[in-house]
């Protein structure tokens, strides 16, 4: 499919199925597996972007309850991601409304998320829909990349 020709209103949001490096391939990994072993529906999803008629994986993005956090109830921002040819219609801020919209129906008081100071375009989309950045240092072991990592927070 063309990338011109992708119209937002072609593209289907839907919960998951259950079914850089390779550290970072290995911490996505990990990520997906303790969604999957820990996944309530009441307080964890996952959402896919794909083209409606096709299926085709456009992006994803999910939201967990923050189990180490005991005195805020948190929620994390995890695994944005869209591809290339679905940028630049909407689909990352339409993913990251989503989670906002469910967070709040959760109950949950906050949302954090971990990202890169290199993401620019991310990091636009997350301070237009009202995160602050909180913290900035180190970055992960698996991320190699340039840049400073970045802890960012939504208070609902």
């Amino acid at each position: 499919m063309d990338p011109k020709k992708l119209q937002f209103d072609s593209v289907r949001i839907r919960t998951h199925r259950p079914g850089c490096d390779e550290r970072f391939e290995a911490l996505v990994a990990r990520v997906t597996a303790d969604f999957i072993d820990h996944y309530d529906e009441t307080k964890d999803r996952c959402w896919i972007a794909e083209v409606s008629d096709t299926g085709e994986f456009l992006g994803s993005i999910m939201l967990v309850e923050d189990r180490s956090s005991t005195s805020i109830k948190t929620a994390k921002l995890r695994l944005l991601l869209v591809e290339d040819r679905a940028r630049g219609i909407g689909l990352g801020k339409k993913l990251v409304q989503q989670s906002i919209e469910f967070a709040r129906k959760s109950g949950y008081d906050r949302i954090e998320l971990w990202t890169q100071s290199v993401l620019t375009g991310a990091r636009r989309l997350y301070e237009a829909e009202g995160f602050q950045l909180v913290r900035a240092g180190d970055g992960h072991e698996s991320w190699k990349g340039p840049g400073t990592a970045e802890i960012w927070e939504l208070k609902l």
